[in-house]
């Protein structure tokens, strides 16, 4: 009885680290777009989006162009490709599981385009504007943590 007793425990005394450990874990998805003043359409891979880019954004079309995810424990620090020589530094500081605070190195062609800070709460779309490219569009990232 005593042996049931003890392994019972120590298998309770496991399932609880293992949740503990994943509740250090988060997924960030960066999204790569490019934003333009013609009139258009935009592209259906961003419609769940489309509301937000444009309150913050206001440009008329909006277009995908890479994205990556990561896995990444709290804190940690990983790096997403996003499209078009597109990096995404991204250091996970704390997280409350209301919200993570997380530092983005945003660089393209070894140059660094952005330094900053953000609070991204579960699944709410974090929107950062960028440089300009050759056909005169507006480089965006999204960002999402889950």
């Amino acid at each position: 009885m005593k042996t049931i007793l003890r392994l019972t425990f120590l298998l309770a005394a496991l399932a609880g680290l293992f949740i503990s450990a994943r509740a250090a874990e988060t997924s960030i998805q960066g999204i790569l777009i490019t934003a333009s003043s013609e009139p258009g359409k935009t592209d259906g891979r961003l419609a769940q989006y489309e509301p937000t880019l444009r309150r913050i954004l206001r440009f008329e079309s909006y277009h995908y162009v890479g994205d990556d995810s990561a896995r990444l424990e709290v804190p940690a620090s990983g790096s997403l490709s996003v499209g078009d020589g597109h990096e995404l530094e991204v250091t996970t500081e704390q997280s409350d599981g209301k919200a993570l605070h997380v530092k983005v190195r945003w660089t393209s062609g070894g140059r660094t385009l952005m330094n900053t800070g953000l609070t991204l709460r579960p699944g709410v779309p974090a929107v950062l504007g960028g440089p300009s490219n050759s056909k005169g569009e507006v480089y965006a990232v999204i960002l999402v943590g889950r």
